[in-house]
Formats: structure tokens, sequence, C-alpha cells
């Protein structure tokens, strides 16, 4: 395993959830991020997410493909999020989708973990790259 380190910058933007009442507190929304260190990349996305009655306490699962270079091989790749947070506590799932991986990212298996603090946000890349 080899293992990325970094931060990056992300901006969401709102979209329509067709048929959502706003009483259900779902939302979605478009994922673009800048990230910067072992990966150098830019992500496209979307996340859909609901919040809940009880502060900090929310879930949400987002698709967003990759494109950059991780310890300098280039290519590009689709991270898969299935995250919940229950009273302020964050559980986290972020993983490549399998055979996901084009150019010199063929083969790439990992996990992704996103640390949010102080309003800045900072990862941790676990990888590797297999014979596809």
């Amino acid at each position: 395993m080899h293992t990325a380190k970094g931060s990056f910058v992300v901006a969401l933007q709102p979209l329509g959830f067709d048929g959502a009442d706003p009483a259900w507190l779902l939302g979605r929304m478009s994922i673009d991020k800048q990230i910067s260190g072992d990966l150098e990349a830019t992500t496209k996305g979307q996340m859909l997410s609901a919040m809940t009655a009880t502060k900090g306490s929310a879930g949400y699962v987002a698709i967003e493909r990759v494109s950059g270079t991780l310890h300098g091989k280039r290519g590009t790749f689709v991270l898969q999020h299935s995250s919940t947070m229950r009273r302020g506590v964050p559980a986290q799932s972020i993983i490549v989708v399998h055979d996901s991986g084009t150019d010199e990212l063929v083969g790439l298996e990992g996990e992704f973990r996103i640390d949010a603090a102080n309003g800045k946000h900072s990862y941790e890349f676990s990888y590797r790259l297999t014979d596809g």
C-alpha cells in the first residue's frame, strides 16, 4: 500500500432535487475540488444528502471523477462516497470504484479519507496499483 497526503479546496453548489418536499431535508449538490499534494487533481461530481432534526446527524452519498496525477502517474478514476454523521461523530467510506482507473492509473484500488478541521480540508489516500 502507498499513501498520498495533501489538502483540497471544495466548492459545493445546490442543485434541484426533483420531487422532494423541503420538509424531508434532502439535498443534491455539485462537487468541484482542487486537490494538491501527492495527488494533484481536479474533480467533478454530485452528492445526495439527508439532514435530520437532530443536530450533527446526517448522511450523504456521492460520486466524483478525479483527473490528475498521483505520485507522478497521470490518469483518472472515480471515488464513491457513503458517509454518515451521528451527533457529530463521522463515519466515512470513500473508495475507488473498481476498474475506474485510466492511463497510468489502470488497476488503482484504495480508500480516501477526508479530515475537515477549522474550515480546511486535508486527505490521506491509501492506495495500490494492481495489474488490473
